[in-house]
């Protein structure tokens, strides 16, 4: 496997040392580092060095068809909800037609007409046809749905409305969620007499012939094309190394830079690198002919509306969980910048549907947002699935909700069009209701003309569409105004 390549199936390392990019199978942008002996899972990508792959299991036994068969467990076990309108004409109609047969042998047995029993008769099945029971829940869920699509929200069906109103807990993935999940440069902390910038651009030329994404991310950090190297070497799983204007730059692990190169970074330095490593972040040391230039903090960074879209959800009446399968310092991290209390960390796929197994064991109505393959069963056992648009086709499938723009904001959005999407139901088969209740005893009584019952009929009608194509105004509310979801955080030095 050279770098770049993705790994067609599961195996075992017998030869090399590279990271792998599993953020396709586990969510997490930070790749996983394997040598010899280390186990890897096909359709992740090698983004370092040259491997040897032994190849241990294929088709129905990989890690990924295991995955597919968690979803579609998930999918297949999952109730089905009727339309609420289907339930209430099952009933409605047949008391309908009895209410009519009633009227008309009412009226015989009473000595009236046969004329006037045919007409109350008549009355009562015009002035009752079911026509506004019938429109209330396709106007309103097309033009709720219409007006979700204008707005980035696919809504799947009339199921789905009802699932929004009984979910009181909202279980959000971290990576590509919360996060951004994207590595980018989080903090600068020269040492003493170097500047940030002389920093980060000799990190930068150093890191340049390097495909890593740590590299990467450090690279981008810098404006313009960093200086030309010579002698690049890369040490798969350490750092890299390079002649920048004659003099060797060092850039890896600070253990690697201290041990190898010799190079020791002062207490503050290390102190503040096992602070930021412990929240999840990967430290760079930096290193110029033996002397210690910094260190370069890595990580993911938080969407700059994510804080905002959990207190939303507070405010809808929905208790938010973190559940990732990150380490517990960095999910405590992120859960502390957006205000999420209850944390799951360290969560497999297969503990994420377990976990919402175990939240609907304690009788809670649960709402899952997600991105990625590592989501879908969960996705899928959730009560209201929630995908986001720039995630993976698994997790998309998976979901009742998709937001197409990945903005955790409009997850809010949708919740609430949702629920007024059904409130508008809700409300059109009231009036509904209300207008039979009180014109059916009327028509019976052979009180109404046919006419007349037919144009009240019509009005009603025309009231449900009406009411309906009030949820055309629903306005999202105004997305938050951030400039960057985290700026780098430039630690200064006393000269």
């Amino acid at each position: 496997m050279r770098p770049g390549e993705k790994i067609p199936s599961d195996g075992l390392v017998v030869d090399g040392a590279s990271a792998i990019d599993a953020s396709m199978l586990t969510g997490e942008s930070v790749p996983i580092e394997v040598t010899k002996g280390s186990r890897v899972v096909g359709a992740t990508v090698n983004v370092g060095g040259r491997l040897i792959v032994e190849i241990t299991r294929v088709g129905a036994d990989t890690e990924l068809a295991r995955m597919q068969r968690l979803m579609d467990e998930a999918q297949t076990g999952k109730a089905k909800v009727q339309r609420l309108a289907d339930r209430v004409s099952a009933v409605f109609v047949p008391i309908v037609i009895v209410l009519a047969i009633i009227a008309f042998v009412g009226w015989l047995l009473l000595g009236g007409s046969l004329e006037v029993a045919f007409t109350a008769a008549v009355a009562t099945l015009i002035i009752a046809c079911p026509c506004a029971l019938g429109l209330a829940t396709p106007t309103a869920l097309l033009v709720g749905t219409g007006r979700g699509s204008q707005l980035g929200i696919l809504i799947r069906g009339p199921q789905v409305l009802e699932q929004t109103r009984q979910v009181d807990t909202i279980v959000l993935d971290k990576t590509g969620t919360i996060t951004n999940g994207v590595m980018s440069v989080t903090t600068l902390s020269p040492a003493p007499g170097i500047t940030s910038e002389d920093l980060l651009a000799s990190a930068a030329a150093a890191e340049w012939g390097s495909e890593h994404p740590v590299a990467r991310a450090i690279v981008a950090a810098v404006e313009g094309t960093p200086t030309p190297a010579e002698g690049f070497t890369s040490h798969v799983g350490f750092g890299v190394q390079a002649v920048i204007d004659g003099a060797v730059v060092v850039a890896g692990r600070p253990l690697w830079v201290e041990d190898q190169w010799s190079v020791h970074a002062p207490a503050t330095h290390r102190t503040e690198a096992e602070a930021l490593e412990a929240a999840g972040a990967t430290v760079i040391a930096v290193a110029r002919d033996g002397e210690f230039l910094g260190t370069i903090a890595v990580s993911d960074t938080v969407k700059p509306t994510s804080a905002e879209a959990i207190a939303r959800f507070r405010a809808l009446g929905l208790r938010p969980v973190l559940l990732t399968g990150d380490n517990a310092g960095a999910a405590l991290h992120i859960a502390t910048l957006v205000g999420i209390d209850e944390v799951r960390s360290g969560v497999t796929p297969a503990g994420k549907l377990e976990a919402i197994r175990q939240l609907h064991a304690s009788r809670r109505v649960v709402a899952m947002v997600g991105d990625g393959v590592n989501d879908a069963a969960a996705l899928a056992a959730a009560d209201l699935g929630v995908a986001m648009g720039g995630g993976t086709d698994a997790a998309i499938a998976a979901s009742d909700i998709t937001i197409v723009s990945g903005d955790l904001l409009v997850v809010a959005d949708a919740i609430r069009l949702a629920r007024r999407t059904l409130g508008t139901i809700k409300g059109n088969l009231f009036w509904a209701f209300a207008y039979n209740i009180a014109a059916i005893p009327l028509a019976m009584l052979g009180l109404l003309n046919p006419l007349i019952a037919a144009a009240a009929m019509a009005f009603s009608s025309v009231f449900v569409v009406t009411n309906s194509l009030r949820l055309r105004r629903f306005r999202a509310h105004a997305t938050a105004s951030v400039a960057a979801a985290t700026p780098i955080s430039r630690t200064r030095q006393p000269a």
